[in-house]
């Protein structure tokens, strides 16, 4: 049920707004494996709006373009912008309040639609953690409906990772990407790994941006066949894009790729690191688990169209 509410004044995220932000995530993230972005650089802030009862932020809502449709992919690929909503722990039930942030969120994620490459259509997506009932039914509620389901999977550092060898005839080596042109590169492998949700420009300089940073890469002399990203976020490593190419499967270069990568974090004294694996990979969920990842929660994804 609704709460009413008289004096709540809702406006884009500002610098003096920090402290009363990390009360809010302090109360958000209380509960365990509650989903909770933070609002990143002042660039940013426009996507960002916040709701102040007194000198208290009682909710956080912001949109972020994901995923960019690159050009030349069948028109029934779509982009994807994403949406995160949330409250203080007493109020994750006040429609009222969840439903005025929502409006505004959707005119933004509607403006953000229009700078997107107009021959592809848009959705508007959320994740949850599954344990996250109520966020999720007001999303349902809208309209939303499911899109995927992910394991957020961990793996201690202080474990051993074990040592694998690379044949001869490949290379190895840490890629920095330092020039438009080696991004370019690296996107476009992206891309044809993952079609429907390719990674981005913006994305890759978003990850670009965390301390640590790093791609590890194999190449067949100059061509690029497999590789994966790693970086720090707050007292973790996290491992993203794993990826190996069609023509170099089954060498085991992705397990390979993997213990550089848990080797890495580790020598900068990560005590763990995390990874995302779609629920429904079950060969992805067996490689990661054959190097000591285990499941330590599962986000919940819907969508809805984005006129």
């Amino acid at each position: 049920m609704s709460q009413p509410f008289t004096d709540t004044t809702i406006r884009h995220f500002q610098k003096e707004d920090m402290p009363s932000l990390g009360e809010l995530y302090k109360s958000v993230t209380a509960k365990k494996n509650a989903t909770f972005w933070w609002v990143g650089d002042e660039e940013n802030w426009g996507n960002v709006y916040c709701a102040f009862e007194g000198d208290r932020m009682v909710a956080k809502g912001q949109v972020s373009v994901v995923n960019v449709v690159p050009p030349g992919r069948p028109p029934e690929n779509k982009h994807a912008i994403y949406v995160n909503l949330k409250t203080v722990p007493e109020r994750e039930h006040d429609e009222e309040l969840l439903e005025k942030l929502y409006r505004l969120l959707y005119q933004k994620a509607s403006e953000l639609k229009q700078n997107l490459p107009q021959e592809y259509g848009t959705t508007l997506c959320v994740g949850n953690d599954s344990t996250e009932a109520a966020n999720n039914s007001f999303f349902i509620e809208k309209g939303f409906r499911h899109l995927n389901s992910l394991f957020r999977m961990r793996r201690e550092l202080d474990q051993p990772v074990g040592e694998r060898a690379l044949d001869e005839a490949f290379q190895f080596s840490p890629w920095q990407m330092e020039t438009l042109e080696e991004e370019r590169q690296y996107l476009q492998v992206e891309a044809e790994i993952w079609p429907d949700t390719p990674l981005g420009a913006e994305r890759l300089a978003e990850y670009k941006k965390q301390p640590l940073w790093t791609s590890l890469v194999i190449r067949d002399k100059s061509t690029l066949a497999a590789g994966l990203m790693a970086w720090q976020e707050e007292d973790h490593g996290v491992i993203e894009d794993v990826f190996v190419r069609e023509p170099w499967r089954q060498r085991g270069f992705a397990k390979f790729l993997l213990t550089q990568g848990l080797q890495y974090l580790h020598a900068h004294g990560l005590p763990y690191t995390c990874l995302t694996v779609l629920t429904t990979n079950q060969s992805a969920l067996s490689l990661y688990k054959s190097v000591g990842f285990y499941v330590e929660s599962e986000e919940v994804r819907y969508f809805t169209e984005l006129p």
